[in-house]
């Protein structure tokens, strides 16, 4: 279903599977939106394992036009805080477990979310995130966060290392071997799908009803 999302009316599509497990919310990194072909295909595989999944731009188009709103994690993880509400108020997604899959510098975003909400955050995945721009949330994170990288993308794979060292709750990093940053070499995004799938499947159950 298309939905928006108040305050800021910003636009996204919500797919829920057949009796949902969990939900996620998908926060985009720098140059994308909630048509992300990356994305997308993250969430196909994550649909398949009965979790729904929330796209959704995290700037409007006059904000998005600003390279510095890009990287303004403090206002990402504000409108992915706005997602978060939806959500739990949404009468279809209210009594579900939320995940968080953040990509680039919707990965610091999507950290700094779960920091400010430790008992709404259920698991978080970075894919090619920057999770060291999170800075003084790191710690404060408590969902079980999995960090996943290219094993090409060196500079990220240090940052993504020395992120995981200030983080405090189980934290994995997964690299996936001869993966650049875009993970745009054959089969790669297709682990990073099954590890997502993996991992907010595991640390995403369904609640009781």
């Amino acid at each position: 279903m298309e939905i928006r999302i108040p305050p800021n009316d910003l636009p996204g599509t919500l797919i829920l599977p057949a009796q949902p497990q969990a939900v996620v919310a998908f926060a985009h990194g720098s140059g994308s939106g909630r048509f992300s072909p990356r994305n997308r295909q993250v969430a196909a595989r994550l649909q398949q394992e009965k979790l729904g999944t929330l796209l959704f731009d995290l700037l409007t188009e006059d904000e998005a036009d600003d390279r510095r709103n890009v990287f303004d994690i403090p206002l990402l993880a504000q409108r992915l805080g706005h997602a978060i509400d939806f959500l739990l108020a949404h009468i279809e997604t209210a009594a579900l477990p939320i995940g968080l899959f953040g990509a680039s510098t919707g990965a610091a975003a999507a950290l700094v979310a779960a920091a400010q909400r430790p008992d709404q955050i259920s698991a978080v995945v970075s894919r090619g995130g920057r999770p060291d721009l999170a800075g003084d949330a790191l710690p404060l994170v408590h969902a079980p966060t999995l960090l996943i990288v290219g094993g090409a993308d060196t500079e990220v794979l240090m940052l993504n290392r020395g992120a995981a060292r200030q983080m405090t709750c189980a934290c994995e990093l997964a690299v996936v071997p001869h993966a650049t940053h875009l993970f745009e070499e054959p089969g790669t995004l297709e682990q990073v799908a099954e590890l997502a799938a993996r991992w907010l499947g595991g640390h995403c159950p369904a609640r009781a009803t």
